[in-house]
């Protein structure tokens, strides 16, 4: 099936300060064309890498509210995206997307407060329930069949048995025509099957194979052995005293 969105494209050209914020990350400067077209497609890397700011610089490129929500939302608590979405151009396929939504788990709470204004259309009083339950709930009650879904670090709101779930909902979804653009740090979250995964870091963005990320790398290590690495990284801790 073709994907809604097919590649991403940085437009160097209108980029006026490669110093300034956020250009002057590695993963943003680097960036030439993003091929996005499978069903999934993940963004991994260590904290400070660029995943989210190019996540929300491709939602707000694609017509969603900075905050999340679905494109009916307007919600404006407090301005701080970066300009990176002038600079995006999103090359579609012939396919539009019936529906969509940007879930990020750092603005729930303001999607939970603008959703109460849609009680009447079926939505639940979402700051009555946990975070996790209230993120779970919008994923299985507010993502519809053939839409575009972006999600920034959904697993922060998810125990693994909910990790399962978004999966399973994902592959639902993907199954009927859906597709999703997701930045994580799980390990769960990025094996999803055939999911296209994406590196970023000082080399800038490279294609990455599930077992060489480090994300799953240090969680095997750590599994196989927790005594082990905890008495290494406290030998480590004590040495740099």
């Amino acid at each position: 099936m073709t994907a809604i969105i097919r590649y991403i494209e940085l437009i160097r050209d209108r980029v006026m300060d490669w110093d300034a914020y956020p250009f002057s990350i590695p993963a943003v400067a680097r960036l030439g064309r993003l091929d996005v077209d499978a069903g999934v497609t993940v963004l991994v890397g260590e904290n400070g890498s660029g995943k989210s700011t190019l996540i929300e610089a491709i939602a707000i490129a694609a017509g969603f509210n900075r905050e999340g929500g679905t494109k009916d939302f307007t919600s404006q608590h407090r301005r701080s995206e970066s300009d990176l979405h002038h600079h995006l151009r999103l090359t579609r396929g012939a396919r539009r997307e019936k529906t969509g939504f940007f879930l990020r788990a750092e603005t729930m709470f303001n999607v939970s407060t603008e959703a109460e204004a849609y009680r009447g259309y079926g939505w639940e009083v979402l700051h009555e329930m946990s975070h996790g339950e209230a993120f779970l709930w919008v994923v299985e009650n507010r993502f519809r069949n053939g839409g575009l879904f972006i999600l920034d670090e959904p697993e922060s709101a998810l125990s693994p048995q909910r990790q399962l779930a978004l999966l399973a909902r994902i592959h639902e979804l993907v199954q009927k025509g859906g597709q999703v653009i997701m930045a994580t740090h799980s390990p769960i979250l990025m094996g999803y099957p055939g999911a296209r995964l994406y590196g970023l870091g000082q080399h800038g963005i490279e294609p990455v194979n599930y077992e060489d990320t480090e994300h799953v790398v240090v969680t095997r290590a750590f599994l196989s052995n927790p005594e082990r690495m905890l008495a290494q990284l406290f030998r480590d801790q004590a040495g740099d005293e």
